[in-house]
């Protein structure tokens, strides 16, 4: 039987049984194949988790590249409220940039991490057991040279041999690590197996006691939820997790589930988080749209259905009493919230406040962009609702970067008995407005030739998504595009009451960050660990 709330119960909380949401989208979740953000994509997403109320985020791998270094600095001096984590592997030179990118954070952490299992020592490593201790202890002692809040993970933790990763995790305390985190690195734990191993890790680290210990669990078998549950019924008070569970292969364990299981049967749990759900929905859309991830209708917490009921037997149901099938309302995740903020006659500061009441800060030749997209859009459609505003403007936060390409103009021409022509204009890294023109199998087959022959670049289609913003014929369309270039895939959105503009908007983000990546030779996927 489900512990539900009554209405206006409360549940009495204390400190030691508050779980800290330690947020890796920007770091993990970036890893997933396609995602590559910029840097003011980096810092909308930070402060709409600071919104949230995330205790930790941890907002890249800053030795990575002078891309990622500059967009975790940014996060650092900008961002306020949650701690600002950098990750970093035990060379001194990521803990060096580690700390330079987070330094001007008001909460820093540094995050250093190295394999414990002997699979990734002896094969990936290619060192000793007594190099990693080594290891560890040097890189601990470094990082916390630079601050007092440092974390530590003993990667594949899961399918490390307990006893030698404890000794391992007593050298990280004994060097003044403050967080202990065990991951799940390749999803292949069950929650009995990793509850027991925290039981045993407690017994012969007594210290770990003393500080947080941690969850990081990925979802290769689909037990990312489970075993980070199992982790803090056993005693540990971080959860690391990704927002939409974006991540690594199959992704990493979804924050708005955790939390609101959590949240949902606190009163069975007696844990508790520092969230505010009300943020979650937007939160969401967010990441989807920024990372061009669609969100799966049947997502718990915020896919489309989420909430919704087919059968008659459950909404008959729900229409007489809505805790029949419904064990959480809706608006406690920010959905099932849609009020008509502007008309067709609102003006520039009109738009700005109605922007400013939904936290995003628009001025400038911003505010100018999204007041002719926002005219745009108010031609096409009667009224203008918020999440109208807010899939606007996300789209608008892509920039189209100087070094990227930017769809310019479109026009489809097609006669009954011939197939249809597009012709594009599209600006590509130095600025020049490139034309291109190609007939196609259909409209969007056409377009996507176009760009291609615009920008020069051989690109496929690998997956193609529509979906409506809001509801009504006169809803905004989301497309959501995957294309690959030389083997590296790239994955962009694009938002407009035309679907075709949307899609052209889609393929050509989608376009440009696949050709960056294979440019890079897919180094942005990931990292080798360094030489022992």
């Amino acid at each position: 039987m489900s512990e539900q709330r009554a209405p206006g119960e409360t549940v009495q909380r204390e400190e030691h049984d508050r779980v800290r949401i330690f947020d890796t989208t920007l770091r993990d979740g970036e890893q997933s194949p396609g995602i590559s953000l910029n840097r003011q994509e980096k810092l909308e997403i930070a402060h709409q988790l600071a919104r949230l109320g995330v205790d930790v985020i941890e907002a890249g791998f800053p030795i990575t590249s002078p891309g990622d270094f500059e967009s975790v600095q940014a996060i650092a001096r900008e961002v306020e409220g949650p701690v600002i984590c950098g990750l970093a592997r035990t060379s001194k030179q990521d803990i060096d940039a580690a700390w330079e990118a987070v330094r001007d954070s008001e909460r820093p952490r540094i995050h250093t991490f190295i394999a414990t299992s002997d699979i990734h020592i002896e094969r990936k490593l290619q060192t000793t057991r007594e190099d990693v201790k080594g290891q560890v202890r040097a890189a601990v002692a470094h990082a916390r040279s630079y601050t007092d809040d440092v974390e530590f993970s003993p990667e594949d933790g899961s399918r490390s041999d307990v006893q030698y990763m404890a000794e391992v995790i007593q050298i990280a305390l004994e060097e003044g690590a403050s967080t202990i985190n065990v991951p799940d690195t390749v999803g292949y734990t069950m929650p009995s197996e990793y509850a027991a191993m925290f039981t045993r890790l407690y017994e012969l680290v007594p210290g770990l006691r003393d500080v947080v210990v941690s969850v990081h669990c990925h979802n290769d078998l689909g037990l990312a939820i489970a075993n980070s549950l199992a982790g803090v019924q056993a005693g540990c008070r971080q959860v690391e997790c990704a927002v939409n569970g974006i991540g690594e292969r199959a992704g990493n364990a979804s924050l708005e589930e955790i939390v609101m299981l959590l949240r949902t049967r606190e009163p069975a749990l007696g844990l508790w988080t520092g969230i505010d759900t009300t943020e979650i929905a937007r939160t969401s859309r967010l990441v989807s749209r920024l990372t061009g991830y669609p969100v799966q209708p049947n997502k718990a917490i915020v896919g489309r259905n989420a909430f919704a009921h087919e059968a008659g037997i459950h909404q008959d149901g729900v229409l007489k009493e809505r805790r029949t099938y419904e064990i959480m309302d809706a608006t406690t995740v920010g959905l099932k919230s849609n009020a008509i903020v502007l008309g067709k006659h609102s003006g520039r500061h009109a738009l700005r406040a109605a922007l400013e009441e939904m936290g995003f800060k628009v001025d400038g030749q911003a505010l100018n962009a999204a007041f002719k997209r926002f005219k745009e859009i108010a031609d096409r459609k009667k009224q203008v609702t918020a999440m109208d505003l807010e899939a606007l403007v996300t789209d608008e936060l892509r920039g189209d970067d100087v070094a990227a390409f930017g769809l310019v103009d479109f026009e489809i021409g097609a006669a009954s008995d011939r197939p249809p022509i597009a012709r594009v204009q599209v600006r590509v890294e130095d600025g020049a407005i490139k034309l291109g023109e190609s007939s196609g199998d259909g409209t969007l087959d056409a377009i996507f030739r176009a760009i291609n022959a615009a920008t020069g670049v051989d690109a496929a289609l690998r997956e193609f998504h529509v979906d409506a913003v809001t509801e009504g014929q006169d809803a905004l369309g989301e497309v959501s595009v995957v294309a690959e270039v030389d083997g590296q895939t790239g994955a962009g959105q694009g938002v407009s009451t035309d679907t075709i503009e949307a899609a052209a908007r889609a393929y050509v983000r989608a376009l440009s960050v696949a050709r960056a990546r294979a440019q890079a030779g897919g180094q942005a996927i990931g990292l080798p660990e360094p030489a022992a």
